[in-house]
C-alpha cells in the first residue's frame, strides 16, 4: 500500500550535467549593473540590477538580490531574492527568502523556507536569453590585434651535410684479471 515505486520513471527533460560555479560575488561586494552571459555565478553579497544567465544563479546564505526579473537555467536561493524569477528549476533552502512571482518546471523547497508571490509551473520555460558568445569581447579584440600584428619569422641556413669515410673497427672485451 505505501511502497514506493521501483520501476524507473522516465523522464522527457534530459539530464543536465551539474553546473560549476565559475564567478562568484564576494559577501563584502555591493554591486549594481547587470549578470548576463554562461556560466555558474554565486552572490553572497548584495545585487541590484538585471540577471540574465544561462547557468546556474546561486544566492548564498548572505546573498541579497535585488532584480526586477532573474532568469536563469537553475536558480538556488538560501539568501533574499525580491523579484520576480524565471528558470527552469528553483530551489529555496530554509533560510532563503523570496519576495515576487515564480515561473518555473520544477520547484524545491525546504521547511524553513519563505515566498511571498505566485508560483506558476509550466511543462516549459522560454527564458529568451542570448546565445552565449564564444568569447568575450576583450577576447575577441585581443585575438583581432594579433592577427593583424605582422610576425616576423626568422629565416633558417641548412647546414651542409658532412660526409666521412667509411670504416671499420673491431671492440675487443677484456674480462677482468685476464692479460
Amino acid at each position: 500500500m505505501f511502497k514506493r515505486n521501483t520501476t524507473p520513471t522516465e523522464s522527457t527533460q534530459p539530464i543536465q550535467a551539474v553546473e560549476r560555479i565559475t564567478s562568484v560575488l564576494g559577501s563584502g561586494v555591493i554591486w549594481h549593473g547587470s549578470i548576463n552571459g554562461a556560466g555558474g555565478v554565486r552572490i553572497e553579497g548584495a545585487f541590484e540590477g538585471e540577471i540574465a544567465l544561462r547557468g546556474m544563479l546561486v544566492v548564498g546564505e548572505t546573498g541579497r538580490v535585488t532584480c526586477e526579473n532573474i532568469r536563469a537555467n537553475a536558480v538556488i536561493v538560501a539568501g533574499a531574492v525580491r523579484g520576480n524569477i524565471t528558470t527552469q528549476k528553483l530551489e529555496i533552502r530554509a533560510s532563503g527568502r523570496v519576495w515576487g512571482d515564480v515561473v518555473t518546471t520544477a520547484f524545491v523547497t525546504e521547511e524553513g523556507a519563505f515566498l511571498r508571490g505566485q508560483i506558476r509551473m509550466e511543462e516549459r520555460v522560454e527564458l529568451d536569453l542570448e546565445p552565449a558568445p564564444e568569447s568575450t569581447p576583450a577576447e575577441a579584440a585581443q585575438a583581432e590585434s594579433l592577427a593583424a600584428t605582422a610576425v616576423a619569422m626568422p629565416t633558417v641556413t641548412p647546414i651542409p651535410k658532412r660526409e666521412y669515410p667509411a670504416t671499420t673497427s673491431t671492440i675487443v672485451k677484456k674480462k677482468k684479471g685476464a692479460v
